[in-house]
């Protein structure tokens, strides 16, 4: 209902007043879960953008990574949720603002979508171009944008999103052979690690493993554990795993491998819980051998 009012009102001339009686809780309750407006926005991005990772995530299961028609769905499926959230409007206002938490934390999910695609560029283009295409994923991000927006308003009443993103991704390919064949550089993809430290953001082959698994057991969870609240509980429990070892500068072992006792509960799910065991266990152990060296 928030974000809503976000939408219609705008966020700075929505008060948290407006919230309480449009949902119709009380101040009190509105306090138990948020100190502020802007906490309320984040948790909105967060909601979205937890969706958002999974659906593409999902695109990806049994599929290519280099495919570059799944990465072609995955940029549809998300500009679709970005105009269906009005996340661009909610950017923009969010900006001019003089909350600075806010505006960092939306500094932040830009940088990630930045750091996403750069991952996906590796997928798709291979390991030797992979020191111009932060470059590339950077001059792709403002061509899409720009084709998006103008394109909206050549064809108001008839937008075609999967038509612009087509033609924007075949430039892209030319775009990364041309400066791959020419050896310039402009950002070296070492500065992700300076942009967002403590993400994992270089180790791309263990996060797109984590994310397979967490989908897959997912699936398996749902499939196999009728009980709807028993459901709930472990895909809880795996979310926290996930992210726990993608979105935190220390991942706490002990309450991973806790967790992870918690999670081979389901029984029904074994073989796909000791895949994720393996996964985990694996980056412990590279994590304290990189420490130790």
């Amino acid at each position: 209902m928030a974000h809503q009012l976000f939408i219609e009102k705008g966020f700075q001339a929505t008060s948290i007043q407006d919230i309480l009686d449009y949902s119709g809780i009380s101040k009190g309750t509105f306090y138990n879960y948020f100190s502020s407006k802007s906490e309320l926005l984040i948790a909105i991005y967060k909601t979205i953008y937890k969706k958002l990772e999974k659906d593409r995530n999902d695109l990806l299961l049994g599929q290519d990574p280099a495919n570059i028609e799944i990465f072609m769905k995955q940029l549809e499926m998300q500009m679709i949720s970005n105009r269906k959230n009005k996340l661009i409007i909610l950017y923009e206002e969010v900006m001019s603002t003089n909350d600075v938490d806010l505006k960092q934390y939306v500094q932040r999910t830009r940088l990630g979508s930045l750091r996403w695609y750069y991952g996906r560029f590796i997928d798709i283009f291979g390991e030797d171009k992979k020191p111009y295409l932060l470059d590339c994923a950077i001059m792709f991000q403002g061509l899409l944008q720009h084709n998006l927006q103008y394109n909206r308003m050549a064809n108001k009443s008839s937008e075609k999103i999967n038509q612009v993103i087509r033609y924007s991704v075949g430039r892209l390919v030319k775009m990364v052979n041309e400066v791959s064949g020419s050896g310039e550089q402009l950002h070296e993809p070492e500065l992700l690690e300076k942009w967002l430290p403590g993400c994992q953001k270089n180790d791309f082959g263990f996060k797109n493993q984590l994310l397979h698994h967490s989908v897959t057991l997912r699936k398996a969870i749902t499939k196999n554990i009728h009980d709807e609240g028993e459901q709930e509980k472990y895909i809880e429990l795996l979310e926290f795993i996930q992210d726990e070892l993608l979105h935190t500068s220390m991942p706490r072992k002990f309450l991973i491998e806790s967790t992870l006792s918690t999670l081979k509960g389901s029984a029904v799910c074994e073989k796909e819980h000791r895949q994720l065991e393996e996964l985990v266990d694996t980056y412990f152990k590279q994590t304290e051998e990189r420490e130790t060296t």
